[in-house]
């Protein structure tokens, strides 16, 4: 079992740092956390590249 990576991201709402937790053992998902400061629902969008990295993209709720 893996524990969860602790990443930063930016908020594309915002525009805050945030450090979040992600579990990349899960393979490929698609989830919505709120943003700590604004409160805003983030999409995150994991997927595999090419080369079998995890690959986490944030999204606003509307793009």
């Amino acid at each position: 079992m893996h524990d969860p990576e602790e990443i930063i991201i930016y908020c594309p709402y915002c525009g805050e740092a945030l450090d979040v937790l992600v579990d990349t053992s899960a393979g490929e998902q698609k989830y919505y956390e709120d943003c700590a400061v604004c409160c805003s629902p983030i999409l995150f969008v994991l997927s595999e590249d090419d080369a079998g990295e995890m690959v986490i993209d944030v999204k606003r709720d509307d793009e």
